[in-house]
């Protein structure tokens, strides 16, 4: 079992942009998970790979105006998989229709799409609202014999459920190379091994054809940065599934999608006290 070093980061003042720039700064040296909160974010970094000096100087060089403090925590090998089914991933049901748990759960409901995800210590399970949101919408669409593409695919949780509701072909795009293994290992579990996964960002869309629905589930400023590249993915007539983000960023990401010739159709919202959104937009 391997051991992790968790470095904990408090960030003042602590935004959203901040933690997602920090996340991603870590990543590129080699950190794995990311658990934001209210004051900062804990990221974990297997011990072998861990670099104090690489830490500092990260921090140093942060290109936001905020002030970074960090402190190192060593955590022991376990068995990750207990972990997450004791203290975090339980099975859910998605609207009485899709049921989403992990292959070492052993009491499962039955429902109507079953979507096995043995989550990495780094990624999610479909949990999280703005997730639960999309899984709404794949099941209220009549997706059968529809060309889908999910931007930032994750688990693959989003590409999954749209492939095993008839969708065809189906391509998901992950930039994280650890999510992108993951993501094939879920596949796999599912057999559903013609989706077309790919390792890239935003750029890999040149070489996909143009769907019939794309998905993105990730932030907004990544989704206000490639808007353009998304609207061109997307066919004409097509539907746009976006989340991600606060209710507060709706309206800008809506002019942002107006200017590429997409239209709201639908706004839907989970009020939990954070309010997350996701957009539904058709293309001229």
């Amino acid at each position: 079992m391997n051991d992790y070093s968790a470095v904990h980061i408090t960030v003042s003042p602590c935004t959203e942009d901040a933690t997602d720039l920090l996340a991603a700064l870590l990543a590129d040296i080699d950190y794995e998970s990311f658990v934001a909160d209210e004051n900062g974010l804990t990221a974990y970094v297997p011990k072998p790979l861990f670099n104090a000096d690489s830490l500092a100087e990260l921090l140093k060089e942060f290109p936001m105006d905020c002030k970074l403090e960090a402190t190192v925590e060593d955590i022991e090998g376990r068995d990750w998989n207990s972990e997450w089914e004791r203290n975090y991933f339980k099975p859910i049901v998605i609207d009485d229709r899709c049921v989403v748990h992990s292959s070492f759960h052993t009491d499962v409901p039955t429902a109507e799409y079953d979507i096995v995800i043995d989550p990495k210590m780094a990624f999610g399970t479909g949990h999280h609202a703005t997730t639960t949101l999309i899984l709404r919408q794949l099941l209220r669409m009549d997706l059968k014999g529809k060309s889908v593409c999910d931007m930032g695919t994750g688990t693959g949780i989003l590409a999954l459920l749209a492939a095993m509701r008839g969708a065809h072909p189906v391509t998901a795009i992950e930039i994280d190379s650890f999510a992108y293994t993951n993501a094939l290992e879920n596949l796999a579990l599912n057999h559903c091994e013609e989706i077309t996964l790919i390792n890239g960002d935003a750029n890999a869309l040149g070489g996909v054809s143009a769907v019939e629905v794309f998905i993105a589930n990730i932030n907004r400023n990544v989704i206000l940065a490639d808007m353009h590249a998304y609207a061109r993915a997307l066919k004409s007539g097509g539907t746009m599934l976006l989340s991600g983000f606060y209710e507060s960023d709706a309206k800008i990401l809506e002019q942002s999608a107006t200017q590429y010739g997409l239209t709201v159709s639908s706004v839907n919202i989970i009020e939990d006290g954070e309010n997350w959104t996701c957009l539904c937009l058709k293309k001229q």
